[in-house]
């Protein structure tokens, strides 16, 4: 292998931001009179772009009425984070995990559901949006489970699909990198099940970023042999 590109999902797997997810979209569904969603049916489709989540959320209801309940989750989330109560951190040992690999031969990325101003705003509040070569999001075109992100974040960095590890913790994520030809870690501190995980072609389920340097050596010896895990 020439490279390696090590592709990051932000929500659910670097940074714990339900608590922030959740409010904004029930006060969102609140502002136009509709109930909100219950916690869980929120963070189900955490990892999607956003319309397309909130169709799954109000299924019959027409896609006009989508698209103004995104503007209105939108203009929430920007109030929320105007005021400092947006609640967004790093999971424990993230901020360690990506400097050291930034520290590596290793390129690192981001595809995220979130918009880019979402995006570049958590990063930067972290102090880790240096590290990312790339930074890919649902502004870009077709979100997750699409190939369509990853594969113009490997464009980004000229790394092909068996050079390249999508790290997440939903079914999307593990189902965009398959469909890119990449490698998955799951990790499962997030918002889909372990079982979901490897269902949807995790190569490798992690429990902590204490664990992420051998998951991605033995990802990258897989690669190298041109094995793939069904």
């Amino acid at each position: 292998m020439s490279l390696s590109f090590v592709v990051f999902d932000c929500d659910g797997t670097l940074v714990d931001s339900q608590h922030a997810i959740t409010s904004a979209m029930a006060q969102a569904f609140e502002a136009h009179g509709h109930e909100p969603p219950s916690h869980h049916q929120i963070l189900s489709v955490v990892g999607i772009s956003l319309e397309p989540a909130i169709a799954r959320l109000m299924p019959d209801h027409a896609p006009h009425v989508h698209g103004r309940m995104a503007e209105t989750y939108k203009d929430v989330f920007s109030r929320m984070r105007a005021s400092g109560n947006i609640g967004e951190y790093l999971y424990d040992g993230a901020h360690d995990a990506v400097s050291r690999l930034a520290g590596t031969d290793a390129l690192l990325g981001v595809a995220t559901g979130k918009s880019r101003r979402g995006a570049e705003n958590v990063l930067k509040e972290h102090g880790i949006r240096d590290h990312f070569i790339s930074v890919r999001t649902a502004d870009d075109g077709p979100g997750k489970p699409h190939p369509h992100m990853l594969q113009l974040a490997m464009g980004d960095v000229g790394a092909d699909p068996h050079e390249t590890i999508m790290i997440g913790d939903t079914s999307y994520d593990m189902e965009m990198a398959r469909a890119a030809g990449a490698a998955a870690i799951g990790v499962s501190w997030g918002y889909h099940s372990v079982e979901t995980l490897e269902a949807t072609g995790a190569h490798v389920v992690i429990d902590h970023f204490d664990q992420l340097d051998a998951a991605l050596s033995m990802v990258r010896q897989m690669q190298s042999e041109g094995i793939e895990k069904a």
